[in-house]
């Protein structure tokens, strides 16, 4: 056969997508979205302790913190998700039952931790080193200094590299189908993977990596906006109706100054 051809009807058959499309849109994209978010949650949560703890003076908080990015970022995204999926699948069946999406997202979100603590850590290290003398010429503790003056900073100037975890999240979440997913738990990869599997078209995988398109690629756009704006700034415009006057966009224009009359002893 024309190798086009082949290629055509094995991942073109619109009529294979038709039947996957309602599964995918009510159970797999809903599942996927809750994954993903509910590790990125997560995840930034512990990324902000092991990034603090990553340049803290006390080596017993640096030096766990730097032998838990390595392990997790050394390990491969399925053997962690194994790892924590059947490792702690006794617990699990103890606490919450046969549902395997708390393990999946406690594997993701310790993946996540490792990856987002030191996007955090650098964020915070590139903020100038005046800001916390400052802070501290203030009368902030160290730590008032990192939570009101440092982090906020340091988050601030990271967020389009946050942004990317949170896209790698989404395609990772395909990963949890190892844990053995119910029908209504499967994400978008398991349920075209059945469909696949079910009719020997392969077009209910197109069409699931086509959901994933949709929701990775505006990220991206999303990413590239807030790294334009944090570039930028805000805009300072001259507002035509106040002669001199400056304002900043969103903001009420400045009165333009003028000069202090002179005392008559100055003339």
């Amino acid at each position: 056969m024309d190798p086009l051809s082949t290629l055509w009807e094995t991942f073109f058959d619109w009529d294979s997508m038709r039947q996957a499309l309602p599964d995918m849109l009510t159970v797999g994209l809903p599942n996927t979205l809750i994954l993903a978010v509910s590790a990125a949650l997560l995840g930034s949560v512990l990324g902000i302790l092991l990034a603090i703890a990553g340049i803290s003076r006390t080596r017993w908080l640096r030096w766990p913190a730097r032998v838990y990015t390595d392990i997790f970022r050394g390990l491969p995204a399925a053997a962690t998700i194994l790892l924590i999926g059947v490792g702690l699948a006794p617990l699990g069946m103890e606490v919450w039952g046969p549902n395997p999406y708390p393990l999946g997202i406690l594997a993701l979100s310790l993946i996540a931790a490792a990856y987002i603590g030191e996007i955090f850590r650098a964020g915070i290290q590139s903020v100038e080193a005046a800001q916390l003398e400052g802070a501290r010429a203030l009368g902030f503790s160290w730590g008032e200094a990192m939570r009101l003056v440092i982090v906020p900073q340091g988050i601030r100037r990271v967020l389009p590299a946050w942004v990317n975890q949170l896209i790698a999240l989404i395609k990772d979440s395909s990963l949890v189908y190892f844990l053995g997913l119910l029908a209504s738990q499967r994400e978008l990869f398991r349920i075209g993977q059945d469909y696949a599997a079910n009719t020997g078209n392969q077009s209910a995988l197109l069409l699931a990596g086509l959901f994933y398109l949709a929701l990775t690629v505006p990220l991206t756009h999303a990413v590239n906006w807030i790294d334009r704006r944090l570039r930028q700034g805000r805009a300072v415009t001259v507002d035509p109706d106040n002669d001199g006057g400056l304002a900043v966009a969103g903001q009420v224009a400045l009165p333009p100054q003028t000069a202090a009359p002179k005392r008559e002893d100055q003339r």
